[in-house]
């Protein structure tokens, strides 16, 4: 599998100021992706197989699209090496137009919220901006675990309901070193999920 990652954009002009500018510029910031839809049609795979249906498919690239002009330069690339992962973050690379290299971390996949803090703890050179692409329920965990439930974030709100598949968040963190993580330390700046960018996307009807 080729390691191939995008998202170094700057904004557009006259766009929205990013956790990269001011005043975030001496935070920490932290991408959270989710793995886009994935097929369920062949049964004799393992679920580390699964590769992604036709509407996630659409859905990685859409969402790749939109964090490349999101604007945040991603200093470290981390992800499961699971096919949904891996097709999810090929596509959103072609639909951005960008490439850089993840590092593929096993651990990531299928992960609880202790075990990705963990991980992000021991990142070595201190990267101010790290995207970590994987699966839920752990994403979905550790925006719990690092944004206080204080009911001043509207985004967490959002999170409680559903943190869908390609959903992207952003997180921001006023500590020195990554090491320094600890429950509650972040705030929740970015949310996006498919169906905000179009509607097809939005969830499927139930028979």
């Amino acid at each position: 599998m080729s390691a191939v990652m995008v998202w170094i954009r700057e904004p557009r002009s006259g766009a929205t100021r990013h956790p990269h500018d001011q005043p975030f510029a001496r935070m920490k910031v932290l991408g959270l992706f989710r793995h886009a839809k994935s097929d369920w049609n062949d049964a004799r795979l393992r679920d580390f197989d699964r590769p992604l249906n036709a509407r996630g498919r659409e859905g990685a690239a859409l969402m790749g699209k939109h964090i490349g002009e999101f604007g945040v330069a991603w200093q470290r690339v981390i992800a499961s090496p699971a096919v949904r992962v891996t097709q999810t973050i090929e596509l959103a690379a072609d639909a951005a137009g960008r490439s850089l290299p993840v590092i593929w971390d096993r651990r990531i996949y299928l992960a609880s919220s202790p075990t990705l803090i963990d991980l992000l703890r021991e990142q070595e050179g201190d990267p101010r901006s790290i995207l970590m692409a994987g699966h839920n329920p752990g994403l979905e965990d550790l925006i719990f675990d690092l944004v206080p439930e204080d009911g001043g974030c509207p985004l967490r709100a959002i999170v409680e309901e559903k943190f869908p598949t390609a959903a992207f968040a952003v997180l921001t963190m006023d500590i020195a070193s990554w090491a320094d993580i600890e429950d509650g330390c972040a705030k929740l700046v970015h949310l996006s999920r498919p169906r905000d960018l179009d509607a097809r996307l939005g969830p499927e009807p139930v028979d």
